[in-house]
């Protein structure tokens, strides 16, 4: 007797496994629930230094990306390998293996009701068995003088149906580990009628220049009635050599496919293409357009007034841009603040005018002062991935599905037929082995049975 190789079986072993598998899914939850990456940087400043410190140093904020989940993969990928090594020739040897028709042995301890009694003759029965047989499944058959046998076997491949399911891991593993390696993730923002072909990489690993440019011909974006953005999509344009290659509308969620590539609608914005500006207006018309900025004065000669702003704001409150008014007239001296987006913001505060006076811009009536650009467009953000191990792990998540199918809806299972004289009549015995699913055995047995009978009943 040839003696193990113990590292060859510990790598083979099934405990060991068990083991990884638990190790991969604890590494997996923690995963999902310690923020990865990029996003881990608000969770990071909420913890103590030295307990970010430990973090950090075990990766568990790049977990899938640290050398240990990688060696915990490669170290269920070789179990896998060397677990199907072992097997397989077990499994070949049972697949290739060929019973003979003439197993009287198999007969011996069958039950009553699995031999029926025809009254037709051997050779009759056997060649009318043999083509019932013979409808689906190859047929080996073996004649006596007195007797004859008939054999039919199906699902010999269910030996491998597990092999199957490792193999589909393997690929799988295969794919993740392709797309970590080959693929990337990052950003880019294009400005309305203007292009790029640099993405921004996630976690500011640089950039990468795409051999190809991306136009942002229109921005789209739908408010609802409280202010709230409802839907905002881009329509862009791929080029090449400066020539149109494919046009696709890109929305939250329905991202466009380019090059391998996929474009996802992640952010917008608007960026100012001129200086700000403040006008002032008199019963809905224009009379005045100022340039915004700190200590800049100017005068309204009709009400002898002097204004200045006094503070300039980019987002005054999260409410956007805003400009503080301070205003010295005849009628006294009063201040209050002039915001951007003040149509938006009475929206989605009705009344806050009322409640807050600094935030009317008619306070000074009757002028009404309102803040814009002299000119603004909008820009795109756009999330960028390149995966190209989707395609490998997708044909491995298909192997998977085509092993467990076989693993759990088929066996091997063999039929074996004796034929044999009794006088004027034939006696028919049937019997069975499958590797499993005895139940599916016997029912296939009892509609060939029933099969045999009918066939009987019909002739007479």
């Amino acid at each position: 007797m040839s003696k193990k190789n113990p590292v060859r079986t510990f790598f083979a072993s099934v405990k060991l496994a068990i083991v990884l598998l638990v190790l991969i899914s604890m590494a997996s939850i923690l995963g999902t629930l310690i923020p990865q990456q990029e996003a881990a940087g608000p969770f990071i400043n909420r913890l103590s230094p030295s307990v970010a410190d430990i973090l950090r140093g075990l990766q568990l904020f790049n977990i899938f990306h640290s050398p240990w989940f990688i060696i915990l993969l490669a170290l269920l990928a070789l179990n896998l390998v060397v677990c199907s090594l072992n097997r397989v020739p077990l499994a070949w040897t049972r697949f290739r293996q060929k019973s003979e028709p003439d197993r009287d042995d198999l007969f011996e301890t069958i039950p009553p009701d699995q031999v029926v009694v025809k009254e037709t003759s051997l050779s009759e029965e056997t060649d009318r068995l043999e083509k019932l047989l013979g409808k689906k499944d190859r047929v080996g058959r073996k004649d006596m003088d007195d007797r004859s046998y008939l054999y039919v076997e199906k699902g010999a491949y269910s030996y491998f149906g597990v092999y199957c399911v490792h193999l589909s891991i393997l690929v799988m593993m295969a794919g993740v580990i392709i797309g970590s390696f080959l693929g990337f993730e990052g950003y880019m923002d294009i400005t309305e009628g203007e292009s790029s072909a640099v993405v921004a990489l996630q976690g500011g690993r640089g950039a990468k220049n795409l051999d190809f440019a991306i136009r942002c011909d229109r921005f789209f974006i739908d408010f609802y009635e409280n202010g709230a953005p409802k839907t905002y999509r881009s329509d862009l344009t791929f080029l090449k050599a400066g020539s149109t290659v494919q046009s696709s509308s890109v929305l939250v969620n329905h991202p466009a496919s380019f090059a391998g590539m996929r474009f996802y609608q992640a952010s917008y914005g608007m960026i100012p293409t001129g200086d700000p500006v403040m006008t002032v207006a008199l019963d809905d018309k224009k009379i005045k357009d100022v340039q915004v900025a700190v200590g800049m004065e100017f005068e309204i000669p009709e009400k002898k007034a002097k204004v200045e702003m006094t503070r300039v704001e980019e987002n005054l409150m999260g409410m956007g841009p805003a400009v503080k008014l301070s205003i010295q007239s005849p009628a006294g001296h009063i201040q209050f603040w002039v915001f951007q987006a003040i149509e938006q913001i009475m929206q989605a505060n009705p009344g806050i005018l009322e409640q807050v006076t600094l935030f009317n811009p008619g306070l000074f009536e009757p002028y009404v002062f309102s803040l814009g650009q002299a000119g603004s467009r909008y820009y795109t953000g756009l999330q960028v991935t390149r995966d190209p191990g989707v395609p490998v792990v997708a044909a491995g998540a298909a192997l998977m599905m085509i092993g467990l199918m076989i693993v759990f809806f088929c066996s091997h299972r063999q039929i074996w037929i004796r034929l044999d004289t009794r006088g004027e009549k034939t006696r028919i015995s049937i019997t069975g082995k499958s590797n499993r699913d005895a139940v599916g055995l016997n029912r296939e047995i009892r509609k060939l049975l029933d099969a045999v009978i009918l066939n009987r009943e019909s002739a007479t």
